[in-house]
């Protein structure tokens, strides 16, 4: 099903759910139509999804995973110059409880990773990095995206229903429309 408006192209697509976000069909479809592999993606959360090969660049909390660095998704957005990236692929833990295991499984403490302060400072590195007319694609329970409020504009909402007890996947596909001066923390 695909809903059009003026501005948002909303579609629902049921699928089975998958730990590894990009294998799931639906969001795999997606990505193949809105991923240009020829322009400069990262994906700061990357898990399993380099052998993908949607993103140049990608991290992982976890060194089990093969990625490229192995850093605080944070620390790793701070590494790149400002309206320098092409698109962000941006599919963090979905909730706390997610994000503790994450830290509990590479030895480290969570500390303020789960206040809301933490996530607006990673939306503004991906602000600050991203490039005009850029996209960023978020993998969430919601459809918050990075924000108008940091310039972006949504432009498609995938909803992956999965059935049963588990939760739907909401994938927003966000540009970015303006660019904002530095934005202090």
């Amino acid at each position: 099903m695909e809903i059009k408006n003026d501005n948002i192209i909303f579609e629902r697509k049921w699928a089975m759910p998958n730990k590894n976000t990009y294998t799931i069909k639906p969001i795999r479809d997606l990505l193949d139509l809105e991923v240009d592999k020829n322009l400069f993606w990262i994906d700061p959360f990357a898990n399993k999804s380099k052998s993908m090969g949607y993103a140049k660049v990608t991290n992982d909390l976890n060194p089990e995973f093969d990625t490229d660095y192995h850093l605080d998704a944070l620390e790793f957005l701070k590494m790149f110059d400002d309206n320098s990236v092409d698109g962000v692929l941006f599919d963090p833990p979905f909730d706390n409880r997610q994000l503790a295991e994450c830290y509990k499984n590479v030895g480290l403490s969570l500390g303020d990773k789960s206040k809301s302060d933490y996530w607006t400072k990673i939306k503004k590195e991906i602000q600050r990095i991203t490039k005009l007319n850029s996209k960023v694609i978020s993998f969430c329970w919601n459809s918050g995206g990075i924000g108008k409020t940091l310039g972006f504009e949504i432009q498609k909402i995938l909803l992956v229903p999965h059935g049963g007890i588990h939760n739907d996947t909401i994938v927003t596909v966000e540009i970015k429309r303006f660019w904002l001066l530095r934005i202090k923390d």
